[in-house]
């Protein structure tokens, strides 16, 4: 078992967030433990999804996948059972995410299977609204005959509807900590 203890279940400090997410390979090797089914994978097993997601090859070349398991092993996992967000048995050579990684999720952007992240479809939304709206006033056919007023209420309804659906799947996830 790794020898370095892990942080007690508080909160992770923002500065310790933002450490982890600087680092690309701690991202990836987070969504690489995600997107399993029970968020547990052997380092070796680990080492290759990462260098598979860093080279955008399958299988990646064996120096890449050396370089990630070594990086991993030696920095990335240590850092990440310390803080909490992943237990490392160093001696088994296994990585299971932890409940704490939530703390973390909260400043990555989700981008569900289907490739289109919250932010992408919100600005698409707003954009397609906004173009419907002058495409109404300004006498498109086609659209010329709806009333801009409908045409606006409609789509701010959809962005609201949007909205609610968007933090009732997120709700487990709060954005601001609370100050102490």
């Amino acid at each position: 078992m790794s020898t370095e203890r892990a942080v007690p279940a508080d909160d992770l400090d923002q500065g310790d967030i933002h450490d982890v997410l600087r680092n690309d390979r701690r991202r990836l090797t987070i969504t690489a433990l995600q997107e399993t089914d029970d968020g547990q994978l052997a380092v070796r097993e680990l080492s290759e999804r990462v260098a598979t997601l860093e080279t955008g090859e399958d299988p990646p070349p064996r120096n890449k996948r050396q370089s990630v398991y070594v990086s991993l092993h030696q920095t990335h996992l240590p850092k990440l059972h310390k803080l909490g967000i992943v237990e490392y048995d160093s001696d088994q050579k296994l990585v299971t995410l932890k409940e704490k990684v939530r703390q973390v999720e909260v400043y990555m952007e989700v981008v569900p299977r289907y490739g289109l992240s919250w932010g992408e479809y919100y600005f698409a939304l707003g954009l397609l609204g906004m173009l419907t709206t002058l495409a109404v006033l300004v006498g498109v056919p086609g659209v010329s005959a709806l009333e801009p007023t409908v045409v606006a209420s409609g789509f701010f309804t959809l962005v609201m509807l949007s909205s609610a659906y968007h933090v009732y799947v997120q709700q487990d996830r709060v954005l601001f900590q609370r100050f102490r």
